[in-house]
């Protein structure tokens, strides 16, 4: 969705930008309304740990 490399997306996470689940085998995944808002440029606020 972002055309740019998937370790891109990953330092997006590590940077806040993105808060990320990690499933039991270790792989990322994303809130679809938060890639959205990044997508459209629209700040969201994010869920406290």
């Amino acid at each position: 969705m972002f055309r740019v490399d998937p370790k891109t997306v990953t330092r997006w996470a590590k940077a806040g930008k993105l808060s990320a689940i990690r499933t039991l085998g270790g792989h990322r995944r994303y809130s679809e309304a938060e890639v959205r808002s990044l997508l459209h440029g629209v700040p969201q606020p994010r869920a406290e740990d």
